[in-house]
């Protein structure tokens, strides 16, 4: 199953190893990626991943991480009305 995550992220070099290796680690794939500059200190990833564990595993840990100040799990039926409405 697809999940979207929109993880709002402290601008530091490392900071996407260190998400990628918690997503890696928890068993989920990344099927896509796209992050911008939202100022000079923070980044906004928005993430697909793909896994039948359930998500709130995946977001909790990234929660946890110190560069990680957002974390938002989009869910299918939200996305499509964002689409939709």
């Amino acid at each position: 199953m697809i999940h979207h995550l929109a993880l709002t992220l402290e601008q530091r070099p490392e900071v996407l190893e260190r998400v990628l290796r918690v997503v890696r680690h928890r068993g989920f794939r990344v099927c896509s990626m796209n992050m911008t500059e939202q100022d000079d200190k923070y980044l906004q990833l928005n993430l697909a991943v793909d896994s039948d564990k359930a998500v709130e595993l995946l977001s909790r840990q990234l929660d946890k991480l110190l560069d990680v100040t957002h974390c938002v799990v989009s869910t299918p039926a939200a996305m499509s009305q964002t689409v939709n409405g």
